[in-house]
């Protein structure tokens, strides 16, 4: 493993780094939708290649994958859509309720608030008493709604017209490159290094789709059996929360748990439904996904939680999702190029 011993090029690589990320930062709403469009082309380009393989052109090839995205997300908005518009209309019903049965807690709420209130005179955080907040009005709150909803159809529409043209197309950037390495020996390497690390790159994301999807199933019939109301929505949740490790099951802990006490009630029967869930997360983490995806794309899990911090601060929620698949795909690049190998080697769990 190969380590740089010029301060020179250490430096020089960290001033490159952090220029990166804040052109990444500034330049957010385009870059975004280019890399899900990437990694929703390592995940979709065995599919291409198989459908090319019994001889379907490749431009058919790729219509057939973006009309595929677009089906699953648009039959899960069209599906999920009801149960949870069914369970906003209980919230208002079920608040007051679960207030009135968890009465024995209102004591130590309140003493714990005021502690933080003498925390917060002590700071002088409470000085000139609490700012008013800015009264909301129905014009602005629409333009807020109607803003964003056209903010994420418009990067909708970006993945998809470069998810499009990358499967149709994105090996014009490797041959272009092979014909100007001046050697046949370089350009040798070059080919086996871009499919090597496209062909792991695609096997994690497709191993990873999978066992979320597993999870969500069975989440799902968890739910279903122990009385939860609408099962397949909790399923999905499931389902999207894991492509977050740690944080994203300890979310759905929490959520189930208010889904399970507003369905069954404030009993011990509404815990079983969260420990069945945190068993299936357990057998999920400690041996299925270790076992399928080996010690190869195990990745560090301080390396997850500072990726985690960084990305939700840089994106948001999308960057949150994206930022293991990000992790994952810097160490399988860094595995394969000897430079970046010691890299590689911090990052693996």
């Amino acid at each position: 493993m190969p380590l740089p011993t010029d301060p020179k090029t250490v430096f020089l690589g960290g001033l490159f780094v952090l220029a990166v990320m804040a052109a990444l930062y500034v330049a957010a709403e385009i870059v975004l939708p280019l890399i899900l469009a990437i990694v929703l082309k390592l995940l979709l380009q065995p599919l291409v290649r198989l459908l090319e393989g019994i001889r379907v052109p490749r431009a058919i090839g790729a219509v057939l994958s973006v009309l595929l995205v677009l089906l699953a997300f648009g039959g899960t908005i069209s599906v999920l859509a009801g149960p949870a518009a069914a369970w906003a209309g209980k919230l208002p019903e079920a608040i007051p309720k679960l207030q009135e049965s968890l009465g024995f807690l209102k004591q130590p709420i309140e003493a714990v608030q005021g502690m933080m209130k003498q925390i917060e005179g002590l700071t002088g955080g409470d000085a000139g008493g609490a700012p008013q907040a800015p009264a909301v009005r129905p014009s602005s709150l629409v333009g807020a709604v109607l803003s964003g909803s056209a903010t994420a159809t418009s990067g909708v529409f970006s993945t998809l017209l470069i998810l499009f043209y990358m499967l149709v197309s994105g090996e014009t950037f490797l041959r272009r490159m092979v014909e100007i390495l001046p050697r046949f020996k370089d350009k040798r390497q070059a080919v086996e290094l871009s499919m090597h690390i496209e062909r792991d790159v695609s096997v994690y994301l497709l191993t990873v789709t999978c066992i979320n999807a597993l999870v969500g199933i069975l989440t799902g019939c968890v739910m279903w059996l122990c009385g939860v109301a609408n099962p397949v929505l909790w399923g999905a949740v499931a389902f999207v929360v894991n492509f977050v490790p740690i944080l994203g099951p300890m979310v759905g802990i929490v959520v189930f748990l208010m889904a399970s006490v507003v369905s069954l009630g404030v009993t011990w029967w509404a815990l079983l439904p969260v420990g069945l869930y945190f068993g299936i997360h357990v057998a999920e983490g400690e041996i299925a996904t270790p076992m399928l995806l080996a010690h190869r794309f195990t990745i560090n899990p301080v390396a997850v939680i500072l990726a985690l911090i960084f990305w939700y601060w840089m994106w948001g929620v999308p960057g949150a999702i994206l930022a293991v698949p990000l992790l994952a795909i810097t160490k399988i690049v860094c595995d394969d190029l000897r430079p970046l190998r010691a890299f590689g080697h911090l990052l693996e769990g």
